[in-house]
């Protein structure tokens, strides 16, 4: 299994989420969190997986002077593309009321790039699942923000909360991806790493 053949690796996940950690956790994988402030910005000119892929490998560069030869760290974005346009972690209220809004009766991707990087070598790769929510009403979207306070989620949401439980009726591909990291993405590619 995977965590033998890991077993001479240091694995790094330099991300806060408690999702992705307990991701980790509920794959068996022994790792340490290093984290490092990154500003998350990206060039206009990028489109769907390639903003994810970009923020995912911005989030290597403070660690790239400091590998040593056994470390794989792994960073990661998500973000959710909608009419053309990447939503990211809403600012107030009204940031993601207008989000949740704008993805009421509609179908929206939730992208998540997962860059694995050495110190000779990086990797990233990504995963869309296509998310749908029924027409959710006013009174249902304040309820969720006042209570779940979905600032810290792309999107404005988590689909393990409320709200996907009530208002998500069609998902199209992975679900870890949505909560925040495709499990099967990171182990597949840890295992090609450490044949």
């Amino acid at each position: 299994m995977i965590q033998d053949k890991l077993k001479n690796y240091n694995l790094i996940l330099a991300s806060g989420s408690p999702r992705r950690q307990q991701f980790f956790k509920d794959l068996g994988l022994k790792f340490e969190i290093r984290l490092k402030p990154v500003k998350e910005e990206f060039p206009n000119r990028l489109t769907h997986f390639e903003i994810s892929d970009y923020l995912a490998q911005l989030k290597s560069l403070p660690f790239k002077d400091e590998l040593n030869d056994k470390d794989i760290l792994v960073t990661s974005d998500t973000i959710v593309w909608h009419n053309n346009e990447a939503l990211g972690k809403p600012i107030n209220h009204d940031d993601a009321f207008n989000m949740l809004s704008s993805m009421s009766d509609a179908t929206h991707d939730v992208i998540t790039s997962i860059c694995f990087t050495t110190k000779t070598s990086q990797k990233t790769v990504y995963a869309v699942t296509k998310v749908t929510f029924k027409a959710l009403t006013e009174d249902e979207i304040n309820y969720y923000i006042n209570n779940f306070k979905p600032f810290d989620k792309a999107g404005a949401y988590g689909i393990q909360e409320w709200i996907g439980q009530i208002g998500i009726t069609n998902i199209e591909g992975s679900y870890s991806n949505v909560v925040g990291l495709p499990t099967h993405l990171l182990y597949k590619t840890l295992n090609s790493m450490v044949l």
